[in-house]
């Protein structure tokens, strides 16, 4: 704790900010927006669902163009909101700190250093 957070909590006479854990508590909050987003889509695509298929049963009983546009545009925003839900969880990943890296390496050419007889000594011990 820092000597202004002390000094204002003794002149205001109240008690000095702690903080603890803020990446624990960055973290819950995106945790519960993103579970709170993936429930609240869930039940819109629920709802669509349902919808799209009265719309359809209209489309099919009146013919009529403009019940088809409609209908097409939902299964287009029906479409959309499925990808939102896909998307909730790389969204959530590129908003938390990153912890850890990971050291990996990719090799793309692998080049032998050393004379041919010891890459045939090395071939053939590998056939073995």
């Amino acid at each position: 704790m820092n000597n202004l957070n002390i000094n204002l909590s003794e002149i205001l006479d109240v008690e000095p900010i702690t903080i603890e854990n803020e990446v624990v508590a960055v973290q819950n909050v995106i945790d519960d927006d993103a579970e709170y987003a993936r429930v609240n889509i869930r039940a819109l695509i629920t709802k669509g669902n349902l919808a799209m298929d009265n719309l359809l049963h209209v489309a099919k009983e009146s013919e009529h163009p403009r019940a088809y546009e409609v209908a097409a545009n939902m299964l287009k925003n029906l479409a959309d909101m499925n990808k939102d839900l896909m998307e909730i969880q790389k969204r959530k990943k590129d908003l938390l700190p990153h912890e850890t890296k990971s050291n990996s390496m990719n090799i793309d050419k692998a080049v032998f250093v050393g004379s041919t007889t010891e890459l045939v000594k090395f071939l053939k011990n590998n056939k073995a």
